[in-house]
């Protein structure tokens, strides 16, 4: 297996044409289905009021939502929305256990924060059930970025499994593949497809660079991201 250096350079060495190259070849628009934003099932909702503050929080009926999310891009949902933390990101629910005091545990990554059914929390729709992203102009780019993925180790994979590749770029279950895309939409999504690469190879690294073992106490979930340890609020263990 190739270090997480090797790919990051890999990924900065991919080249834009060829990916909107394989994007236009493979065909997207978005439709507005809503699946890439709702839980897997969604058949019901979890806790009465309407969020999951963090992994384990609730009872939804079906497989959470589960889209990465960089500090940074945390940040910057809270700041143009004037949200606390906890209002946009969760610690991913991997390595996290439910205890006798709550859930607890380490993970290594950040979610956007669902809703008591399991669906993103900027997720909406309108009256005709069409969906809508809250937050689509400040949208992280996972979001920006679906339905595709670079073939990359270390790079993160979005809900739902690969069905097609081109080259370097995976696309995965959407029911807008296939369709036309102008070449300036698939230029701009070969743009951020190359950037998230990048970005998610850069943030492993500093994941592994900063660790440090932390042995949470019960009931206390502890996420560890390219900037240390982190309590589920944001806030860095230690202060």
């Amino acid at each position: 297996m190739e270090s997480l250096e090797a790919e990051l350079e890999r990924a900065r060495e991919l080249d834009t044409t060829e990916l909107a190259d394989s994007i236009e070849a493979i065909g997207f628009e978005c439709t507005r289905c809503g699946a890439c934003c709702k839980a897997a099932e969604n058949d019901g909702c979890g806790d009465a009021n309407g969020q999951n503050s963090e992994a384990g929080a609730g009872e939804p009926t079906a497989e959470e939502h589960t889209a990465t999310v960089f500090p940074d891009e945390v940040r910057h949902l809270r700041e143009t929305g004037n949200y606390d933390w906890r209002d946009v990101a969760r610690p991913m629910p991997y390595g996290i256990e439910p205890g006798e005091h709550g859930p607890e545990g380490e993970t290594f990554e950040w979610g956007l924060q669902t809703d008591g059914c399991g669906d993103c929390t900027f997720y909406a729709e309108d009256e005709t059930g069409v969906g809508a992203c809250t937050a689509h102009e400040d949208r992280p780019l996972i979001c920006r970025t679906y339905p595709f993925s670079v073939a990359l180790a270390g790079t993160s994979q979005p809900m739902g499994g690969a069905i097609e590749q081109r080259g370097e770029v995976r696309a995965h279950e959407c029911e807008g593949l296939g369709r036309d895309i102008s070449r300036a939409d698939a230029e701009e999504l070969a743009g951020a497809l190359k950037e998230r690469a990048i970005r998610e190879l850069r943030e492993a690294i500093a994941v592994r660079e900063n660790y440090e073992p932390v042995n949470p106490e019960p009931g206390e979930v502890v996420v560890h991201d390219s900037e240390g340890a982190k309590r589920p609020d944001g806030t860095p263990i230690g202060d």
